[in-house]
């Protein structure tokens, strides 16, 4: 009998549907004909998981008497008795009640798993061990009820539940998770948003861990042998070619492997004029990295492998992801490549991973932009070529081959006048056909060891092989310089045509348009100055890299763009080659300018418009809400100065009670003015100071008509004291209760709780109103907002604006929630006072069980 097999579900939180996946599972095995039972499942009163035990056969369970009370647990023995194909046993964590077989639940799991019984469990990530202390630093509570890592892992499948935070909170409101005398602790405290998010963080990064786990004992079983790297940071070396972006995509599966990875993309390039990639690839690959949550770079420098290695240490990184070369198989015998120095020279400190690819062995293609001029190391190889290599052929010959005739002879001369025209140019085929000349008369030309030619026919023979050989290598030269001109104007003609599209598409800012010039010539800084006329000084419109130029004269090439504009740029004095494309990147530098200009001017044109809009409201709203009192007061004056009309004591005395009414509104309406209008300029300056919520809050209510019926406090003594403003909070308490009142049923009073999270304390007015949907709840903090039916005396609707903005100015948050059962929840977030300890709020039973 071997043992059996334990499938767990794995809950990110309580209530996300654990239980209800796992009897969804009983129900397809059962339909499969596999005899499965229920050992244990609590369903806690939800009606959907209710309904899911019909048709499953349940396990008695063992009644235990404990303290005064009766308990049912599994019964170990009925289980084992019955000895089904599947059990279902609920909540892993579980602790048994003192009398019971085993102290935990998971003890009576294994004893099943001995017994040849496959077991299908639950369990949520906040029961887990080793998550102890992280799950009590971020939600206040320790879990009591824990299992042992290692009795998870050891499962044979693992599934995970998830849901997200907003989803499970409606859940909540909707009281398909606790009763709903426990819905508004719960969502108050325990199933808050950043709380579920943690929680949820926590579940996939520990599954991701068992993946690794499944995947190392898969290669170990089948002997798969593969580099896998760390959670490091990891620079990838870009060459500008397509093999870049699978390079790219590598590296972000190796950071994305666990938390703190950091992926940085380098492109390293040579100061010799355009940068030798397609800008248009280097954009793309610029724009893969960035949306893979990493940086790009660029470094100039002469030895790529040195600048690679130099730039890696210089950021700390600890893993270096190359592509296999491109290079050909006979191309190697020019050096050893990149990638090899690179991981020769990185030492123990960097580890370097060199990916392979599909542009892998096909050539290096063109040189896309390094211009006419051959390199130092190609014309150095072509003088080799031109004067050792005749001497070195000469040996040869002497000493292997010595009778391998003239003819011969001549055609091997002229070989090594054709290499040394390939790889120099024409004056190393110039000096490798008059040396062979001068070896062929003096070695192979009777009479020899002497310039004398004794036969005519070798005189002609010497003639054409110099002929031949000049022009050979006059060919070679100049097609090797045409095919590096064409590949110059290909590679000017795809940096303009990307220029102009992403220019007129509006993608580039000035700022990433001067880095481009910066990158593509290979430059320290770059800058665009102006001025207003020719005697005015310069003034820089944007610049990037280090120590920029302040006017054309201090850079090293300047590039007028009209008569008031010059794109200035330092590091060294570029070719007479590279003005064309230079002055195309002026001119866009200089168009993108206004156009970001004219940005700036249609901004400000919007706010003009929107404050037009504002004022307009404010003329609206100020018609009729500042009239609407005024009007009561001289109604109200008027009567009490008319001369032919006798009030008596009782009708003087409520006339008196409405001009106090009006004047209070009024004085309202105007105090939410003035504080709108504070908080657009920026001139709020809040006085912290440490503050007891029990003294501020009741306050509050100062103006609040009959606060003893339509509101309710529950604001515990026992709470930290908070930082913040005294009467800056006074006034947004005031503020929301009072909109919370005006649109709560009179049968409804308001609620204002507190209670205390970690380092925060929140204050909770819940309504019971109409309530806001979920696309509107933002839209009621702006200013004249009225949502819904709201009365036309009910104010301008600057409330909770100023309410927010005074929240925001004490460094607390405002925030608009569903109320369980309907209406709205406005949440008040204060930061604790320093050094004032939080107290863990409880939570309520099922979430820790």
């Amino acid at each position: 009998m071997g043992r059996g097999k334990l499938r767990i579900y794995l809950g990110a939180a309580p209530g996300v549907g654990k239980t209800y996946a796992m009897l969804s599972e009983a129900h397809r095995r059962i339909e499969r004909g596999t005899d499965c039972v229920v050992a244990f499942v609590e369903h806690h009163s939800r009606p959907r998981t209710e309904v899911m035990l019909h048709g499953l056969e349940q396990v008695p369970r063992r009644e235990l008497e404990y303290r005064g009370s009766v308990f049912t647990e599994m019964d170990v023995d009925a289980v084992l008795a019955r000895r089904p194909r599947v059990a279902l046993v609920d909540e892993l964590a579980h602790t048994n009640v003192p009398g019971s077989r085993n102290t935990k639940r998971w003890q009576d799991v294994e004893e099943l798993l001995a017994a040849g019984i496959d077991v299908v469990s639950t369990v949520n990530i906040q029961h887990l061990e080793s998550l102890g202390d992280v799950v009590e630093s971020i939600t206040g509570v320790r879990q009591r009820e824990t299992v042992p890592d290692e009795v998870v892992r050891r499962a044979d499948q693992i599934e995970l539940v998830d849901m997200s935070p907003q989803a499970l909170r409606r859940r909540m409101a909707h009281g398909n998770i606790y009763k709903p005398d426990k819905v508004d602790a719960a969502l108050s405290n325990y199933f808050r948003p950043g709380n579920l998010t943690a929680l949820r963080e926590l579940a996939l990064l520990w599954v991701a861990d068992r993946v690794d786990e499944y995947l190392t004992e898969y290669r170990s079983e089948h002997q798969v042998s593969k580099i896998w790297g760390s959670r490091e940071r990891i620079v990838v070396g870009l060459t500008g070619g397509p093999e870049g972006r699978t390079l790219i995509r590598r590296a972000a599966r190796l950071a994305e492997k666990g938390a703190g990875g950091e992926v940085l993309a380098v492109y390293i390039a040579r100061s010799d004029g355009l940068t030798s990639a397609s800008p248009k690839e280097l954009a793309v690959q610029r724009t893969l990295v960035e949306d893979l949550g990493g940086t790009f770079h660029h470094v100039v420098g002469e030895d790529i492998p040195a600048a690679l290695l130099d730039f890696s240490r210089g950021v700390n990184a600890t893993q270096i992801v190359l592509g296999v070369s491109r290079r050909r198989s006979w191309q190697y015998v020019l050096g050893p490549g990149v990638g090899a120095t690179v991981a020769r020279e990185s030492g123990p400190d960097l580890d370097v991973h060199l990916i392979t690819h599909d542009e892998a062995g096909k050539g290096r293609g063109l040189p896309v932009a390094r211009g006419a001029r051959l390199g130092r190391a190609r014309i150095i190889s072509g003088w080799v070529a031109g004067v050792v290599g005749p001497v070195l052929l000469t040996l040869f010959l002497n000493g292997v081959l010595p009778d391998l005739g003239l003819a011969n002879d001549m055609l091997l001369f002229l070989t090594l006048t054709v290499a040394a025209a390939l790889l120099g140019g024409l004056y190393p085929a110039l000096a490798s056909a008059v040396a062979g000349s001068l070896l062929l008369n003096w070695y192979f030309t009777p009479p020899v060891h002497t310039f004398t030619i004794a036969d005519p026919k070798n005189i002609v023979a010497i003639a054409i092989f110099i002929g031949v050989a000049v022009s050979v290598a006059s060919v070679v030269d100049l097609a090797a310089r045409r095919t590096h001109q064409a590949a110059r104007l290909r590679a000017e003609s795809e940096i303009l045509s990307f220029l102009a599209g992403s220019v007129l598409r509006g993608e580039t800012s000035l700022e990433a348009l001067l880095e481009r010039v910066r990158e593509t010539f290979g430059m320290e800084s770059a800058a665009l100055l102006e001025r207003a006329s020719d005697v005015d000084p310069w003034t820089c419109a944007g610049s990037v890299g280090s120590r920029p130029a302040e006017s054309p004269d201090d850079a090293d090439v300047d590039m007028p763009v009209g008569d008031h504009m010059a794109l200035a740029l330092s590091g060294r004095v570029l070719p007479a080659s590279d003005q064309r494309v230079l002055a195309a990147f002026a001119a866009q530098a200089a168009v993108v300018l206004d156009r970001q200009r004219l940005q700036q001017e249609a901004h400000q044109a919007k706010e003009m418009a929107e404050g037009n809009r504002i004022r307009t409201a404010l003329l609206a709203a100020v018609s009729h809400d500042l009239r609407t009192p005024l009007a009561g007061i001289k109604a109200s004056v008027s009567s009490l100065r008319s001369d032919d009309v006798e009030w008596s004591e009782e009708d003087q005395a409520e006339l008196l009670a409405a001009i106090e009414e009006g004047a209070d509104r009024l004085d309202h309406l105007v105090g939410n003015l003035l504080d709108m209008s504070r908080l657009q300029t920026g001139t709020v300056t809040p006085l912290i100071r440490e503050i007891d919520l029990d003294e501020v809050v009741p306050m509050a209510l100062g103006g609040i008509p009959d606060p003893e019926s339509t509101v309710v406090l529950d604001i515990p003594e026992t709470l930290p004291m908070v930082a913040t403003d005294k009467g800056l909070l006074e006034r947004v308490v005031a503020n929301v209760v009072e909109n919370a009142v005006k649109y709560s049923p009179a049968d409804e009073p308001v609620l204002v709780s507190a209670s205390v999270l970690a380092d925060r304390v929140e204050v909770r007015v819940v309504d019971r109103g109409p309530g806001v949907p979920d696309e509107a709840k933002d839209r009621i903090f702006e200013p004249f907002q009225r949502y819904g039916d709201a009365p036309r005396g009910a104010g301008v609707g600057l409330g909770l604006a100023v309410a927010r903005g005074f929240a925001e100015a004490m460094d607390g948050t405002l925030t608009a929630e569903d109320t369980p059962g309907g209406g709205l929840t406005m949440v008040l977030s204060l930061p604790v006072a320093a050094g004032r300890a939080s107290v863990a709020p409880d939570l309520p039973a099922t979430a820790i069980s």
